[in-house]
């Protein structure tokens, strides 16, 4: 009988190959220009195949930027416009110690205060933000980084000092939405 550490590698390895050569990256066609992603399915396997299939499903398509803090990070993949919540899949497992920084351009996983909650949402850092590391975030647990903007960090750079105010019981909510049109994989040759 295999052991769980060598059942959890094998999972690891299986979620890796589960992501073709090609779907490294990622674009997100939103109302204020295109950013591409480069995904890290090395680094974060899960992650990466988590978000992988949430573009391939189309859950992100008129999805909206609903947390945007300048000098902090802009936060999307949860709700519509009107700010209602779209279902989800199951939590997947916390990867925040994969040796990945949550430095500007660098695109990590949201998540509750339960480590291993991370669902759809996910954040681009617009800043360095080393203290959401595991290694130095007050609960050891940190966010996970799986990715890395590549191209449109102008585009991220406009969204983030967009006009923003309270909706919905929200917070940090842009006034006008800044809609992901569409979220595709990047096939490249």
């Amino acid at each position: 009988m295999e052991r769980p550490a060598a059942l959890a590698a094998a999972l690891v390895a299986t979620l890796a190959l589960a992501l073709p050569a090609w779907a490294q990256k990622v674009k997100l066609a939103t109302s204020m220009g295109d950013i591409v992603i480069e995904l890290a399915p090395d680094k974060a396997p899960k992650t990466a195949a988590n978000f992988v299939q949430y573009v391939k499903s189309g859950h992100y398509d008129g999805l909206v930027f609903h947390r945007v803090i300048d000098g902090f990070m802009i936060q999307g993949g949860g709700f519509n416009a009107e700010m209602q919540e779209k279902p989800t899949l199951s939590p997947i497992p916390l990867e925040s110690r994969n040796g990945l920084s949550n430095r500007r351009g660098s695109v990590a996983m949201a998540r509750t205060n339960i480590p291993d909650s991370a669902t759809a949402q996910f954040f681009i850092n617009v800043a360095d933000n080393a203290r959401l590391d595991a290694r130095n975030s007050p609960d050891g647990n940190g966010y996970a980084v799986f990715g890395q903007v590549v191209e449109g960090m102008d585009v991220v750079d406009r969204i983030k000092t967009v006009p923003v105010g309270n909706r919905a019981g929200h917070q940090n909510v842009p006034q006008k939405p800044v809609i992901i049109n569409q979220a595709s994989l990047i096939q490249e040759k």
